[in-house]
């Protein structure tokens, strides 16, 4: 073992030396605005529908019993638990809510009010 392998590095230089490769700075830069790009398409999105029920984030946030910097912050959260987002569409107006994912081929629709449902029914630890 060389006395370089016992040398602390602070992360945030460990970054700086990592990022000062022109190529990986790229990758980088890349990567973070793709996922930008993604952030803004899923609030898009959310507030699609909320706007194809024809309300506001007002009249959504009344429905959930909160202000309506909490639905602002919904539509432009990264993530959130199935049962907040089926609560939402449900607010904004969905007569029915699922999620559809094809595993090797095969369709599968998940549906949230079922999901909500069978949860809501679990007895608490």
């Amino acid at each position: 073992m060389t006395e370089s392998d016992n040398t602390f590095v602070r992360g945030n230089e460990h970054l700086d030396r990592l990022l000062s490769d022109p190529n990986l700075a790229a990758e980088v830069a890349e990567a973070n605005e793709s996922a930008q790009e993604m952030d803004r398409v899923y609030a898009m999105n959310l507030a699609m529908i909320r706007k194809a029920g024809q309300m506001t984030q007002v009249e959504v946030a009344k429905k959930l019993g909160v202000g309506q910097g909490v639905v602002s912050r919904l539509e432009n959260r990264g993530d959130m638990l199935l049962s907040t987002l089926y609560d939402y569409l449900t607010a904004t107006g969905a007569e029915s809510a699922s999620i559809v994912v094809t595993v090797h081929g095969r369709r599968i629709e998940l549906d949230l009010a079922q999901l909500r449902a069978s949860h809501s029914e679990r007895p608490s630890a």
